[in-house]
């Protein structure tokens, strides 16, 4: 979908028209304009021809079918990757990326090693959302979740992705409520403080990894420009002005981030402070990094439980199609 190309057609149109077609691309879902038998047949032919409605992708299905992962090929014929994860009791999160590729080169995530392309468009975006809504109806479900943690950073896309956002959440359109969506970030501080101002009530994540400078500059190299204190100030502030929590997501590896006093590092640079840890299991993509351990995972955990701090676990979904965390951009 192109959103710019359909509004220019638009203009020309009543404007009851816009109302008949969110309906149809959104709600109905369609996928052929030829479907929109309450429009014009010229007007049917030239949104055919200007706006296709067509996503063209190949989809790869995880053994346990709750992950699904599409290869979407783009106009210009780059490609992107995005995820639909089927949780228990209906919820479906689709993992939408924002970017081709990543400029941001974290030393343990597969599409930092494809250099970047160029940023999504909303519509690009969007569309990610629109390919696996269009799948889930012909099961009888829909898109109840939103993730900003596919390829590429969200906040050097940040025009765009609120774009994006904007049309998730219109009731007229997805009406995917702006809890249900979350933004992670590996710490662009001017990101972080923008969100704060926006008045949305989606989900911040930050990309931590390591408790100090040292360690998270030597696996995000972002860090050199963005310290853990211009994190925190930002991070600070942005509680502040929203009071809602933020989740610090954290890659166990072993050897590398995964000791006792790490844990008791990290505990205290979250001390105090509204938020959460989710740990991550490393997935697999090609570098010297390992996983850490099942048991000292389970050590790291309870260090923080102790000490006070909210912890949850991700659960691994899609690993056996590379579409799990740091896998998207084969």
């Amino acid at each position: 979908m192109n959103f710019i190309k359909l509004e220019k057609i638009l203009k020309k149109e009543p404007n009851y028209r816009l109302s008949q077609i969110n309906n149809a691309i959104f709600r109905r879902l369609i996928t052929d304009w030829n479907q929109a038998s309450n429009l014009s047949l010229n007007l049917r032919q030239e949104l055919k021809k200007n706006c296709p409605l067509e996503i063209k992708a190949e989809t790869f299905i995880s053994q346990d079918k709750r992950t699904i992962k599409a290869q979407i090929i783009l106009e210009d014929k780059q490609k992107i990757e995005a995820v639909l994860m089927c949780h228990d009791g209906n919820r479906n999160t689709v993992c939408v990326s924002c970017q081709v590729g990543c400029s941001l080169e974290c030393k343990f995530c597969l599409t930092g090693k494809m250099g970047f392309k160029r940023n999504l468009t909303a519509s690009e975006i969007v569309s990610q959302v629109l390919f696996f809504a269009r799948y889930l109806k012909s099961e009888k479900e829909n898109v109840t979740n939103i993730v900003f943690m596919g390829m590429g950073e969200p906040f050097l896309n940040y025009e765009n992705v609120l774009r994006a956002i904007k049309i998730l959440n219109d009731p007229r359109k997805f009406n995917i409520g702006a809890r249900k969506i979350s933004i992670s970030t590996a710490g662009i501080v001017e990101g972080i403080k923008k969100l704060g101002l926006e008045g949305l009530q989606v989900n911040l994540a930050i990309s931590l990894h390591a408790p100090d400078n040292k360690l998270r500059s030597k696996l995000m190299p972002i860090n050199k420009k963005y310290s853990l204190e211009k994190i925190f100030q930002a991070v600070d502030e942005y509680i502040k002005k929203t009071s809602r929590r933020v989740m610090f997501e954290y890659l166990l590896l072993k050897d590398v981030n995964d000791a006792n006093e790490q844990a008791l590092e990290l505990a205290g640079l979250l001390k105090n402070r509204l938020c959460f840890v989710n740990l991550i299991i490393y997935n697999p993509t090609g570098t010297k990094f390992k996983s850490a351990d099942d048991k000292q995972i389970k050590k790291f955990k309870k260090i923080l439980e102790e000490k006070g701090i909210a912890v949850t676990q991700r659960y691994r979904f899609g690993r056996d199609i590379e579409a799990a965390c740091g896998q998207l951009g084969k």
